[in-house]
């Protein structure tokens, strides 16, 4: 019984995933942890206020409606986006790009002699308009069909 769950904890796959888990909690404070030290000062500064909008309110009919926590929430997830897209996204996909480039190879495409329509020059078929390909001039003899 404790063998299968051992054998479970020690796959590859989960502890990746409890150690992306981990590191992304320790990220998620880092960033945090960043913006509230750095950029969100700099809103208040470039709003003339303290960059603290927690205790904004407004009131309607005795109520009052505390939209400043939800104003620097906005404004929080806003420049946890931007970090997170210009300080990981941004390099990672450069990086990606730059080790592992995607060659898209083109297909060899002949025109279909009944229908003029460009099909892939392995088809065996036009999939326009269902006429046999393999034997006609221009295609090649596929394999397990005889030449017509």
């Amino acid at each position: 019984m404790f063998s299968g769950f051992r054998s479970f904890l020690l796959r590859g796959n989960v502890v990746d995933l409890a150690v992306g888990i981990v590191i992304g909690a320790a990220f998620t404070a880092v960033v945090t942890g960043f913006v509230t030290a750095f950029l969100t000062p700099l809103i208040g500064v470039a709003t003339g206020a303290v960059g603290d909008f927690s205790k904004q309110t407004f009131t309607v009919a005795g109520t009052a409606f505390p939209y400043g926590a939800f104003l620097n929430a906005l404004i929080s997830f806003l420049l946890v986006a931007a970090v997170i897209y210009f300080a990981v996204v941004l390099p990672v996909g450069r990086l990606q790009a730059r080790f592992h480039p995607v060659k898209d190879e083109p297909v060899a495409q002949l025109d279909c002699p009944e229908c003029l329509s460009t099909v892939p020059a392995a088809a065996t078929r036009c999939a326009f308009c269902t006429c046999e390909l393999a034997g006609r001039p221009g295609f090649p003899v596929q394999a397990g069909t005889a030449a017509h």
